[in-house]
């Protein structure tokens, strides 16, 4: 007699209503205990997750209190667990997403950093290649110069040449002048124009 069954409520008066709140599982803390070793990598609160329910609950004194209970108990049982399954697939489908991010993340930070390098590389590449071409054009270039330098040295003694042989040529045309005037002869070639 002194003990109470602690599944029997006490029993409610006519005129009073029984106020009973449906307890939820938080579904973060549910989170948290599902990851293993207790490390959960990211926490979400769902801003629309509904608020607890208070059901109220008016007993009628005419209905049995045994068959009231076990009717009543037995649907909020069979709703509570619904919506803690339904709470533990929401928790599992929101770190699957939260883990499916992470690797997207993380594939998408490989490839920027693959396309880094390889435009590094590239790019070195291309300097070096620049480098080599300068290089070459340079000596290109000095090669040009030389040449232009030889064919003005070689063009110089050609002029030259073509200098000594026209003061040559003078020097015969005025010697053979100098002999016609002693001798007083006309020269042939000179009166063939003429004649």
């Amino acid at each position: 007699m002194g003990e109470e069954d602690p599944k029997k409520p006490e029993p409610a008066g006519p005129s009073t209503a029984a106020k009973t709140i449906e307890e939820h599982d938080d579904p973060v803390k549910e989170d948290k205990e599902s990851v293993p070793n207790g490390n959960a990598q990211r926490t979400f609160l769902n801003p629309f997750a509904q608020p607890p329910r208070i059901i109220a609950e008016v007993r009628d004194p005419s209905v049995e209190k045994s068959s009231w209970d076990s009717i009543d108990k037995g649907a909020v049982l069979e709703q509570l667990e619904n919506e803690k399954k339904l709470a533990l697939i929401k928790a599992w489908e929101e770190n699957e997403k939260a883990k499916a991010d992470n690797r997207a993340y993380k594939r998408l930070s490989a490839v920027g950093s693959w396309e880094k390098s390889k435009k590094a590389a590239v790019e070195l590449q291309l300097k070096k290649f620049e480098e080599k071409w300068e290089k070459k054009k340079a000596e290109y270039e000095e090669r040009i110069k030389n040449k232009v330098a030889d064919i003005n040295m070689k063009a110089e003694e050609k002029r030259a040449i073509i200098e000594a042989q026209r003061g040559e040529d003078f020097l015969k045309v005025e010697e053979t002048a100098g002999k016609f005037r002693a001798a007083g002869f006309i020269p042939r070639k000179f009166l063939s124009c003429f004649g």
